[in-house]
């Protein structure tokens, strides 16, 4: 059987042992018998067998059978949204080469003419505008239609059966959205992908129980109505443009940021491995409402493991209505940094949180790892808190008795390619989580 990557685990006669060579592609054949193998074109590779949720049925092969004219390699964002759309749904290999960005020009380029923020500023302030309606008129109309050129540009709609991987260690997207919609079969790796800063948000007054807040769009990563996707070994952060820096306007955070990835609206088997979730407020979410029902019932099967978040607030994931497979994963709470929860039991969720690593600053309660939404079972077992079990359907229910949560998610994952200790999490996946950690 092929090592597939440097962190798989092989069967050898039916006796799972784990791969330490390295980045070196072995071939192990049922004698025992060890053979080098040639080397490997990492942009062809398909998830494995059994890997996830995304490896069932037909499985996620992205771009692997494209042919050499529909193999690219880009280095701009034009580039990139023109080798998108070249070949309708032939398979197609983008490889991107270097942080191309989807904003060089900055956000005064798709300011329309006649928007001025401090007139915008002075129009909505809650001491003239209140807080009783949505904001409107010119100024609003104008924010509007310039954040209306700000999406033509910056999100990318990628088609079925294409793989995107960034070339070598420093590589990846600042500032762009990849739109998964409505598609099968997309395989994205190996980027570093800086969060869409929203360069107009929308001040909304009846927001937050009429104080106000400022709402922003834009994912790194969306994955809508579509099937088959493997995300992995990426790096997904807000980069240079952390939420520290960004100001304050009718005392509320001026909020540019949405989520990293979200799977939403009857999206079904994905895989999200091996990628580094940093410095994010509002990081996954898996179904994005309670009034999708037609749309996720019985979809949004979702396997997240081997992933690493840290800084993270909240939302890794919260789940609405899906089947979500978490293992393997080490989430990083620091001292100081804003937290609100880890997971989120949303509407009809049936979430199994198996395995995973938490490694939680002092005088921080895994308590509130758990955050009940809505009444839905959940499946927590055999997880670490800096170093030690802790159950956290228990301790949860001891100290937060209001939100009672109902153990038993109903249903047993079977598509799991290897599972590793808990204890042992932070040690493997702190090593080989994130972008320029494919080989």
């Amino acid at each position: 059987m092929n090592v597939r990557e440097c962190h798989d685990h092989v069967r050898v006669s039916g006796v799972k042992v784990a791969a330490v060579v390295g980045c070196a592609a072995l071939v192990l054949s049922l004698s025992g018998t060890v053979a080098q193998a040639g080397p490997r074109d990492v942009a062809r590779q398909t998830l494995g067998e059994n890997d996830g949720w995304g490896a069932y049925g037909t499985g996620t092969t992205g771009g692997a059978a494209a042919d050499a004219a529909h193999v690219h390699t880009v280095t701009t964002w034009e580039q990139f949204k023109a080798a998108l759309k070249d070949g309708g749904t032939a398979p197609r290999i983008i490889k991107v080469k270097g942080m191309i960005d989807a904003v060089s020009q900055g956000c005064e380029a798709f300011e329309a003419e006649g928007y001025d923020f401090q007139k915008y500023l002075a129009a909505y302030d809650p001491a003239v505008w209140g807080h009783d309606k949505p904001v409107s008129g010119e100024q609003e109309d104008l924010r509007a239609a310039s954040a209306a050129q700000q999406d033509k540009v910056i999100k990318a709609t990628v088609p079925a059966n294409t793989t995107i991987i960034g070339v070598g260690k420093n590589s990846g997207i600042l500032g762009g959205s990849l739109q998964i919609k409505g598609v099968d079969n997309v395989i994205v790796r190996n980027l570093t992908i800086e969060a869409p800063v929203d360069c107009f948000p929308q001040w909304d007054p009846t927001d937050d129980n009429k104080t106000g807040a400022w709402n922003s769009e834009y994912d790194g990563v969306v994955v809508y109505g579509s099937t088959h996707v493997w995300v992995d070994h990426n790096t997904l952060t807000d980069g240079r443009y952390p939420d520290s820096s960004l100001p304050s306007y009718f005392g509320k955070t001026y909020q540019q940021h949405d989520g990293l990835l979200d799977v939403v609206r009857g999206s079904n088997h994905v895989t999200v491995s091996w990628n580094s979730f940093k410095d994010h407020d509002k990081t996954m979410l898996i179904g994005n409402s309670d009034s999708a029902t037609a749309d996720d019932t019985g979809k949004l099967k979702v396997t997240l493991h081997h992933n690493r978040f840290e800084g993270i607030v909240e939302r890794a994931p919260r789940v609405r209505f899906g089947q979500v497979d978490s293992y393997n994963n080490h989430f990083v709470v620091t001292k100081g940094q804003k937290w609100g929860y880890v997971y989120g039991i949303g509407k009809e969720s049936r979430l199994v949180a198996e395995h995973n690593a938490f490694t939680l600053a002092q005088g921080i309660s895994p308590a509130k790892i758990l955050k009940k939404w809505n009444e839905a079972p959940v499946t927590a077992k055999a997880n670490y808190v800096n170093g030690k079990a802790v159950d956290l359907i228990a301790v949860h229910n001891a100290e937060i008795p209001g939100e009672t949560l109902q153990s038993g998610a109903g249903w047993t994952p079977t598509l799991r390619a290897g599972v590793d200790p808990a204890k042992a999490v932070p040690g493997i996946v702190d090593a080989r989580a994130g972008a320029g950690r494919v080989c």
